[in-house]
């Protein structure tokens, strides 16, 4: 064999192997991004039951009138809000929820009225799982960000047109009175 012929052969092997190497890192990376489209939605829908939930038990009149004012206003905004506004509105509403259930008389008293009970329970679920949800969904945003740094995909242009990810930042703090619950 020829040794331009071997050189030809091996120049071959070497740009397949890193062909199917950048195939490899683009699959991955779409992967992630599909992960993250599927944390955002798991999300979103939290973040709606918990809206949905708080609304229900403001318009129960089982709450003080200012404590479902408070939180009837808190949970509309949040189920209203933009794009752009989410996270603020989401962070008014944890911040509404911790108001109105400061004081952990206020959750006995929805408890003790009928199907009180299963209200306090539900939105005692919601409020656990949106920390969740927000931690999966900014853990998928954290790893696309990091593999969208290598320098191979930002030459190779690997991510294609993808929107580089961002994370969903709010308050998410638990009213004590629910947390103690969820536990």
């Amino acid at each position: 064999m020829p040794p331009v012929t071997a050189t030809l052969i091996w120049t071959l092997v070497v740009l397949v192997a890193i062909g199917l190497y950048l195939s490899w890192t683009a699959g991955r990376l779409d992967r992630l991004h599909s992960r993250i489209d599927a944390a955002r939605a798991a999300l979103d829908a939290q973040l709606l039951r918990r809206a949905s939930v708080a609304q229900e038990l403001a318009t129960s009149k089982v709450l003080d009138p200012a404590a479902s004012i408070v939180l009837y206003e808190a949970a509309h905004a949040a189920r209203q809000a933009e794009e752009e506004q989410r996270e603020v509105a989401e962070s008014e509403l944890s911040q509404a929820l911790r108001a109105v259930f400061a004081d952990a008389r206020q959750l006995d008293v929805v408890r003790e009225a009928p199907g009180g009970d299963a209200a306090a329970r539900e939105l005692t679920e919601a409020v656990r799982r949106v920390p969740m949800a927000r931690r999966f969904h900014n853990d998928a945003v954290g790893a696309v960000r990091r593999l969208r740094q290598h320098r191979k995909v930002r030459w190779f242009r690997l991510a294609g047109h993808a929107p580089f990810p961002m994370a969903f930042e709010m308050d998410d703090e638990p009213p004590p009175a629910l947390a103690d619950r969820a536990a």
